[in-house]
């Protein structure tokens, strides 16, 4: 379900600009029309087909010939939650990533996909260049820096909190998965429990960042996809 929870604006270029700019996909001429735009005080900023089918196609296993609405839609809440994301991280002085980490980013992205073919065809057929790929790691290599800055950096997991999760989590899923074997000891598994527990208070942590941004950002919709 797409999450929009923000106030409608009626900016002159939002009414009126409803036009389409030229892409080609799959070698035949489309149009990319404009689907969206946020601004949670920083800038307005414009999110178009395109963006969407882009997104898609670096998602192993997701079609990108004739794109679902469900598909469309899970690929807008992501884009709306990274602009948002990004506009709370430009409030901020943060370091632009290197070439070297938009490399090491692409590679670990190919390295998702069944060969190096695939992945080349994939961005091929959306008409994602390469220049425009690294702008896309750009953006997500700065949402991860200031996720850990906002978040990672202030996790604390007790003792506590691991010894419940061994007892009333970890151990009945292990005896029923594994009736004959052994459970693993707590030791065994401290640091793998301890990294799921931070994980997840990350996650819950940047949920709950994310419904307030979307509350008090301007998100307009342009074109339901």
């Amino acid at each position: 379900m797409l999450r929009v929870g923000a106030r409608t604006i009626c900016m002159a270029f939002q009414v009126m600009a409803l036009c389409f700019l030229p892409l080609h996909v799959s070698a035949q001429k489309s149009v990319d029309k404009m689907v969206a735009t946020v601004n949670a005080g920083v800038r307005t900023e414009l999110i178009t087909y395109s963006d969407l089918v882009w997104q898609l196609a670096l998602e192993p296993n997701t079609p990108i010939d004739n794109p679902s609405s469900t598909d469309l839609n899970h690929a807008l809440n992501l884009l709306i939650d990274q602009r948002l994301i990004l506009q709370e991280a430009d409030k901020l002085p943060t370091i632009a990533p290197t070439s070297k980490d938009i490399t090491d980013a692409r590679d670990e992205l190919a390295r998702n996909f069944a060969s190096q073919a695939v992945f080349q065809e994939r961005l091929r057929k959306v008409g994602l260049t390469s220049e425009k790929l690294n702008e896309i790691l750009d953006r997500r290599l700065k949402i991860e820096k200031y996720l850990d800055f906002r978040f990672r950096s202030f996790v604390v997991i007790s003792e506590k909190e691991i010894a419940d999760f061994y007892r009333d989590v970890f151990v009945p899923r292990w005896r029923n998965r594994f009736p004959n074997r052994i459970v693993p000891t707590l030791e065994d598994r401290h640091a793998e429990i301890e990294r799921r527990l931070t994980e997840g208070k990350i996650e819950s942590d940047t949920d709950a960042f994310l419904d307030t941004a979307r509350e008090r950002a301007e998100i307009v919709i342009l074109n339901p996809v």
